[in-house]
């Protein structure tokens, strides 16, 4: 009787160690989960929490204040959220956040709006070298400086600081592109969203616009082959062939970024969503006027614009380049004219050919006569010494009233 007395209660032990196990397996915890508890003990240190695990936890003082709460405030036997900071500290407690935890809704809500791919908006509060600080909820949310839009490139870090500082209290839109309850990162991105945002206004815009209508802009943009102009939503390009009705290097010889401008639109690009602009369009062109300023067999002053192997081109009034080409520089034919010619050089020289619906003008220095070339350069040094002259008697001037001062 002993003996089946004895088999029945190992039995019996062994059931509730399985049940206890398994139990245990199935109440597992990990830091970072959001889990509810019931208040066992409250003082002034902080609360006891059953979470319904091996040990109750402890919710420190510290991370009740964080609510601007009290130990106090809370009940005996109710029920609150807790987020698992440490399974075992160095005293061995299960440590607890009821801060943490609230923050949980602002987690939810963040991932809501990361998948949604929405646009955010919220204040800048802070700013350090990495990038911007601002408030999602109970959270704080970080912007890269890689993420800022317009920080300019090449700066070092005090000037990096200098200039996020300066964003400072600024409500910007942003895109949340990571979240990361574990490692507490909730990171923004300024630049996503302006893309986002101009996407859309340029979209708005293309549907306003039309071929042979006008706009305002601002230059945003210069390159070799061209200006970029902001429209309100979308950039389109001045090609440099559209800049000026003469001939153009660089575009920053007509513009600069930050300048005004009202531009023509050439041409609207649907599929591509590239938007072509004129200047020169919107100005009179200065060839309609050859024919009324200008004949053949006329002496012009032009000054050379640009020197090319087969000639030069001469800048004339008013905004029109002529051609200068080699066969009409010298009648020696054993000489290189082209090596006394510099641009900005001003010469004297005699219209050969007029043809203003192709928007060419011939000129020639061979076709200038001794006396007429004589005459022109007296002007010039009598032109010369008149200028040298006022610039003497202005800085005596000057010089005078300093003294007298």
């Amino acid at each position: 009787m002993q003996t089946d007395t004895v088999i029945d209660v190992s039995a019996e032990e062994f059931d509730f160690a399985a049940l206890l196990e398994e139990s245990l397996a199935g109440s597992q915890i990990e830091r970072g989960d959001i889990v509810s508890g019931t208040v066992l003990s409250i003082d002034s240190q902080g609360l006891i929490v059953d979470v319904g695990w091996k040990q109750d936890g402890i919710v420190t003082r510290n991370d009740i204040e964080r609510m601007g709460m009290s130990p106090f405030d809370f009940e005996l036997e109710t029920e609150i959220d807790v987020a698992i900071v440490r399974l075992n500290d160095k005293e061995g407690n299960l440590v607890l956040s009821a801060s943490q935890a609230r923050q949980n809704e602002d987690w939810k809500q963040a991932e809501a709006i990361m998948n949604t791919e929405e646009v955010w908006r919220g204040e800048i509060t802070d700013a350090n070298k990495g990038g911007l600080i601002m408030p999602f909820g109970h959270l704080r949310g970080f912007i890269p400086a890689s993420h800022v839009v317009d920080l300019p490139r090449g700066l070092n870090e005090d000037d990096r600081l200098t200039y996020l500082q300066k964003l400072v209290g600024e409500e910007i839109g942003v895109k949340v592109i990571e979240v990361n309850r574990k490692r507490r990162r909730l990171v923004f991105s300024q630049r996503d969203a302006e893309q986002e945002n101009r996407s859309a206004r340029k979209e708005a815009l293309l549907s306003e616009l039309g071929e042979g209508s006008t706009r305002k802009g601002v230059v945003s943009g210069l390159c070799d082959f061209g200006a970029f102009v902001d429209l309100g939503g979308a950039d389109g390009l001045v090609h440099i062939s559209e800049l000026a009705w003469h001939r153009v290097r660089h575009p920053s010889e007509v513009v600069n970024i930050g300048d005004k401008v009202e531009v023509y639109i050439l041409h609207l690009d649907d599929q591509g969503k590239r938007i072509g602009l004129s200047l020169k369009r919107l100005q009179p062109n200065p060839w309609a006027l050859v024919d009324e300023m200008y004949h053949i067999g006329q002496l012009v002053e032009g000054t050379i614009s640009r020197v090319e192997p087969f000639g030069a081109f001469i800048s004339l009034n008013p905004g029109i380049e002529a051609l200068l080409h080699v066969s009409q520089m010298s009648k020696n034919p054993e000489e290189d004219p082209i090596r006394h010619l510099y641009e900005g050089q001003k010469l004297l020289m005699r219209i050969i050919s007029i043809e203003s619906d192709k928007q060419r003008l011939g000129l020639s220095l061979t076709e200038v006569t001794n006396a007429e070339l004589e005459q022109w350069e007296e002007r010039q040094q009598e032109e010369i010494a008149a200028a040298v002259a006022e610039a003497e008697a202005q800085a005596e001037a000057e010089e005078q009233a300093e003294v007298h001062a």
